[in-house]
């Protein structure tokens, strides 16, 4: 486990206040306005380390790796392509699949990741919606 730094700190803060999922670069500046004096490169790296711990939910939309403040444990995500809203769901099917699919093969303890890219009922309607996060 890494040790907890205040500029770590400082990005967690930030990731936990924004309202969805945001780019490294749009974490950094958000700092940067705050009068932080904390780089990019510290930024992606904290944004990696929270990622990796769990503390972050990251994806790659685009070409781009974006990341938001995490719920705690193991959940999955339907995530709107048109304007970032994103839900947590429950997938019970897709825990029972992962485990039948690694047995099958000789497998044990199998981890996963599930994210499901749709379009959000209010992006159907065509009504422009701002990208948050449920």
């Amino acid at each position: 486990m890494k040790r907890n730094t205040k500029q770590r700190e400082e990005v967690w803060q930030a990731l936990e206040a924004a309202p969805g999922f945001v780019s490294a670069q749009q974490l950094h500046q958000t700092l940067r306005d705050s009068g932080s004096g904390i780089g990019l490169a510290t930024v992606y790296r904290s944004l990696n380390s929270l990622s990796q711990n769990g503390d972050a939910d990251s994806l790659s939309l685009e070409g781009e790796n974006l990341y938001r403040a995490c719920s705690p444990g193991h959940h999955h995500h339907l995530i709107c392509r048109q304007c970032g809203h994103t839900s947590e769901i429950e997938a019970s099917a897709v825990e029972a699949w992962a485990q039948s699919v690694a047995a099958q093969h000789g497998y044990a303890k199998p981890q996963h990741i599930v994210d499901i890219f749709g379009l959000c009922p209010t992006c159907q309607t065509g009504v422009a919606q701002e990208p948050t996060s449920a």
